[in-house]
């Protein structure tokens, strides 16, 4: 599961924030940067073909592998031949096919999380999903690591065309973890209509919680949607800002990747510590101010160029609030699902966490480009506000009802 993981992993940061770096650095327009934002909405939406992945065996791989693991392999070659294909474009030249392509890896990515997901559910008994979980997430974890930091590094002494062929190769590890594994006994699986599907996933984990909760359902999930978007209108700018600076690749890789990565776990280990200690309440209110408040660091380095010192500040803080507002916001997450529909609840209100500010975040170069950065900032942190007086609201009111 930790090489699945892996390859779960590695296609995310490729067309998404690596990619932003790529088009950045060729000079593309923040305008055009901002839409490839547009293509990680993919991912929040992978529920609605779910039902086609759960029930339709492909021909002749089925027979021969399994469902499971032969959509596994389809995908993971597609967003093999996908990176392949990418790196041969200069996005500068034919753009459109750029943006075709990434999205075509974004939407092979997105259902080989499927396939993998249930693969994982079905190989093993309930005691040890536990254990599957984590040794998924730790290979997603380096695999996300390999493909933000490690492609900046390959692109800074080579070319981004190489970086994203190096990329390509790294699917292997997928493809051949794939061919080695057992498929998951499915005789005893039972099959459903996709009728019957959109039913127990979709209408019946909606038409529960907003049952259960009347008229405060509307305010809970237009908390969930908001709740990140000020995060997320300023994350698919982020490389090009720091690029726009002056910063070089291996210190963006540097400090975002490696350094950054370690602050967001410290932040969520400490997120959680608080959710132990003092509930999810207050922990809640202060994730959402601290990231209203972490958008306003970025404007430091307008002022103070390509000073590593205050990319160190800014990505400190940043990430640390991205860590802590997400173990917190997990927690309250939790706390709003029912114990019938623990997995279908969480993974619907997830899709609706990152899709308004993934939707808004598309127009964020044109904003850029008419306010240009140090407004952009401001605005969008006061994009924040509405998600914290929401907080606020919830909060008072207490969700422990829910």
């Amino acid at each position: 599961m930790l090489f699945l993981g892996f390859s779960a992993g590695l296609p995310f940061p490729l067309v998404f924030a690596t990619l932003t770096a790529w088009l950045a650095s060729v000079e593309i327009g923040i305008t055009e940067i901002s839409m490839f934002a547009w293509v990680g909405g993919v991912y929040a939406i992978k529920f609605m073909w779910a039902p086609i992945v759960d029930k339709l065996s492909l021909p002749f791989l089925s027979r021969s592998l399994g469902r499971r693991r032969a959509w596994m392999l389809c995908t993971q070659f597609a967003v093999l031949l996908g990176l392949l294909a990418i790196s041969a474009i200069n996005p500068l030249e034919n753009l459109s096919l750029f943006a075709v392509l990434s999205v075509f890896i974004a939407f092979a990515s997105a259902t080989q999380d499927i396939a993998i997901d249930a693969y994982r559910i079905e190989i093993i008994n309930n005691r040890f999903q536990g254990a599957m979980a984590a040794a998924y997430q730790l290979g997603y974890r380096l695999a996300v690591l390999i493909a933000g930091g490690g492609t900046l590094y390959i692109a800074a002494f080579n070319t981004w065309n190489f970086a994203y062929k190096v990329m390509a190769f790294f699917m292997l590890v997928g493809v051949i973890t794939t061919l080695l594994i057992r498929e998951p006994n499915l005789q005893s699986r039972k099959q459903r209509s996709t009728a019957t599907w959109f039913r127990e996933a979709v209408v019946e984990p909606f038409s529960e919680f907003f049952f259960r909760n009347g008229y405060w359902s509307i305010v809970l999930l237009l908390m969930i949607g908001l709740y990140r978007v000020s995060d997320l209108i300023l994350g698919i700018v982020a490389n090009p800002f720091f690029l726009d600076v002056g910063f070089q690749l291996t210190e963006i890789a540097s400090t975002t990747q490696v350094f950054g990565i370690g602050v967001t776990i410290l932040g969520a280990f400490i997120g959680g510590l608080t959710v132990v200690k003092y509930g999810i309440g207050r922990p809640l209110i202060l994730g959402s101010i601290l990231l209203v408040i972490t958008n306003l660091f970025y404007i430091l380095l307008i002022g103070s160029g390509p000073d590593i010192r205050y990319l160190i500040l800014t990505i400190s803080v940043d990430n640390f609030a991205l860590g802590f507002s997400g173990s917190v916001f997990i927690a309250f997450l939790s706390s709003l699902t029912s114990r019938n529909y623990t997995a279908t609840q969480y993974a619907l209100f997830s899709s609706l966490m990152t899709l308004p500010g993934k939707a808004i975040s598309g127009f964020s170069g044109q904003f850029i480009e008419a306010i240009g950065w140090y407004n952009f900032f401001l605005y969008a942190a006061l994009a924040g506000i509405p998600a914290i007086l929401l907080t606020l609201v919830v909060v008072k009111r207490g969700w422990q009802e829910q």
